[in-house]
């Protein structure tokens, strides 16, 4: 297949310098010679220690004591990075920038706008970094925040991270339950938080739920509140946040030198069939890992301005703060994508004239069906790259893009995960984009596809592995001392490699398309299909504001269920459209036996639908043990498939 049977939406401009073909003439320099982006990647998954020795060397990573070599053990899981050398994240996240250069943009929706330079960032985290050694922090605690994507999360994440310290957060629209079901876990020393924050036009007091996760978590020596919404909220027996500022400013930045992979983080897993998995990333993997994606692979550095849509619950809040590492300004946005109207973040991209914006698939969705038109009514000219993740970009959703936003800046539809926290398909700035397709594997992600058997595919729908180790990989499951919890899942499937729960065909070009969940595939009558190509149909028929597809073959008689969100329509009226494309579009198979009108799809906490418990509810497996509702947005939205169930 040559790049002219499909459409080509971008194509990279040869005379313009960028990060990656940068690397490349480093490398060719030092006798790596490269000439196009599938060699590097060749390179980059066949010798491990001479790519990933040469990503620290590239970006001049600070080792306090040298690795006796880059990879002591190959094996997964348990492969050992770098043993014996020694750094620090917060150290090279606030090495780069100058004291006068911008180092964060912070916008909330209610209109309170401010910036940092670095020097002013460095101070806050030395600052604060004396306050936690104060309360008795050292390396190996847990520091812990309920805070909103602001600056105030992110001195307190740095600051327990120059102490070596591991840090772990949740957006302060999680309740309670599932804040201290993630918390618990960990026995965290500090909790940081916020009294209040604000979202879709409203503020909300957050004291209350702080007070219940304080008093579920015996381990705490200290809570410090943060005054976010400025109206002099306080609660007894805890610290002010602004007040400890003041109190230790002037104090001297330090970092604690780590072993490579010392904890850094605690991530979650969904949780949406029990406690959420502790996914723990190391100091060292992470840096090495985001100095790769964001600088070459994003191209980004000084002079840039890097956004993400996140809230602190999401592995995107970690890769967008790693702008830092680059020597990028970050800009953090506080609110709802929706408020006042879709238009919110492309007026932002204009007011802080971003490079790199990045949301997510959902989003680009519903501003498609909005029909809006971004690049007519702001000025988008410092734009370069759009970002999607988080659910695979439609076709569409693409050529809405080029469209709606610019025909020359880049679509960067990449897809990764928390386990890793990174993106591991994704896009390069010598690639060009094609329509649908996730421009390469990224470098140093061994990604292939595979069929039942174990064997790699090519062109063809198998599913996503990984083959060699990478260094982000979790460096352990919290509370899993003998590493069962992380083997069973990732490494139960096909022994000693990486098996990550999507679909993923990879194209003869090196490209690659993501069908979703491997897990809540479709098969019907032998035709195994993605629920992202059903929900890109029913979607996109007006009316229908959200859906959830449900293939219950093999737990019932094997019904198609699908069940649709209706809006200003009734399902009288969509039905037989619905019928008539998913046939065209798909196959006559994936018709539904029955189309269900619902209030709400049920969604985790980071937005994702939930179809795999759906599917063991509709199967009768009580609800308890199919999904835990407290990690759900909307528990209340399980209703429907109870009664269903029930039937």
């Amino acid at each position: 297949m040559t790049d002219t049977d499909v459409e080509l939406l971008w194509r990279p401009d040869p005379t313009r310098d960028n990060g990656m073909t940068a690397f490349r003439s480093w490398l060719s320099e030092r006798g790596h010679d490269f000439p196009d982006y599938e060699s590097l990647w060749e390179w980059s998954v066949s010798d491990l220690e001479g790519f990933w020795g040469a990503v620290a060397a590239y970006f001049d990573v600070s080792f306090h004591s040298p690795a006796e070599r880059v990879l002591a053990s190959a094996q997964m899981p348990g492969a050992s990075w770098f043993p014996g050398a020694t750094l620090n994240y917060a150290e090279h996240a606030l090495r780069r920038g100058g004291d006068d250069d911008l180092a964060v943009i912070f916008h909330r929706e209610d209109g309170l706008t401010y910036s940092l330079t670095f020097g002013a960032l460095r101070s806050r985290v030395a600052a604060f970094r004396a306050a936690l050694a104060s309360l008795g922090v050292s390396a190996g605690d847990r520091v812990v925040g309920l805070v909103p994507n602001a600056p105030e999360a992110l001195v307190a994440f740095l600051a327990a991270a120059s102490l070596g310290a591991t840090w772990s957060s949740c957006s302060p629209d999680f309740g309670a339950r599932a804040v201290a079901d993630r918390f618990t876990q960990i026995s965290p020393v500090v909790f940081v938080a916020v009294s209040g924050y604000v979202y879709n036009g409203r503020s909300f007091d957050c004291r209350p739920v702080v007070e219940e996760i304080r008093s579920q978590i015996p381990s705490l020596r200290a809570t410090v509140l943060i005054d976010y919404l400025d109206n002099g909220a306080t609660l007894p027996d805890t610290l002010s946040y602004s007040e400890l500022l003041a109190t230790h400013e002037g104090a001297a930045l330090e970092f604690t030198p780590v072993p490579f992979d010392h904890p850094l983080w605690v991530l979650y897993s969904s949780g949406t069939t029990g406690l959420p998995k502790g996914i723990v990333h190391g100091h060292g993997g992470i840096v090495l890992e985001h100095l790769k994606m964001l600088a070459l692979h994003g191209d980004l550095g000084p002079g840039d301005r890097f956004f993400w849509f996140t809230t602190t619950g999401w592995m995107m809040w970690n890769y967008l703060v790693s702008g830092l590492l680059v020597g990028t300004t970050i800009v953090l946005f506080d609110g709802s994508p929706a408020h006042p109207s879709l238009n919110t973040l492309w007026h932002l991209a204009e007011q802080h004239r971003v490079t790199y914006f990045g949301t997510s698939a959902p989003y680009v969705q519903s501003c498609l069906k909005e029909g809006l038109e971004p690049a007519e009514h702001y000025d988008l000219t410092a734009l370069r790259v759009v970002g999607s993740t988080g659910a695979p970009l439609t076709p569409e959703g693409f050529r809405w893009i080029a469209s709606a936003v610019g025909k020359d800046v880049q679509i960067a539809s990449v897809s990764g995960g928390t386990d890793l926290c990174t993106a591991f398909v994704a896009a390069s700035p010598d690639r060009p984009v094609w329509l649908g397709e996730l421009s390469c594997r990224a470098l140093g992600a061994a990604v292939q596809a595979f069929d039942e058997a174990g064997n790699a595919l090519s062109d063809a729908v198998g599913e996503l592995v990984i083959t060699r180790s990478m260094p982000s990989m979790p460096v352990f499951f919290w509370d899993d001392a003998d590493g069962s919890r992380l083997r069973d899942a990732y490494f139960d499937t096909y022994p000693g490699i990486w098996r990550h729960g999507d679909w993923i065909r990879i194209t003869p070009r090196g490209s690659a398309v993501i069908y979703g969940r491997s897990d809540s595939t479709l098969n019907r009558g032998g035709v195994r299909m993605g629920t992202s190509e059903f929900y890109r149909v029913v979607e996109s028929i007006d009316g229908v504001a959200d859906s959830l597809v449900i293939d219950t073959s093999g737990v019932t008689e094997g019904e198609l269920l699908c069940f649709v969100v209706l809006d200003g329509v009734t399902l009288a009226d969509v039905e037989p459209l619905l019928r008539k494309e998913l046939r065209s579009s798909l196959s006559p198979r994936h018709v539904p036996n029955r189309f269900v009108a619902v209030a709400e799809i049920p969604r985790t906490l980071n937005g994702k639908k939930c179809e795999v418990p759906v599917k063991k509810i509709l199967a009768g497996v009580d609800v308890d043990r199919a999904v835990s509702r407290d990690a759900l947005r909307n528990p209340e939205a399980l209703q429907p498939f109870l009664e269903l169930a029930s039937e």
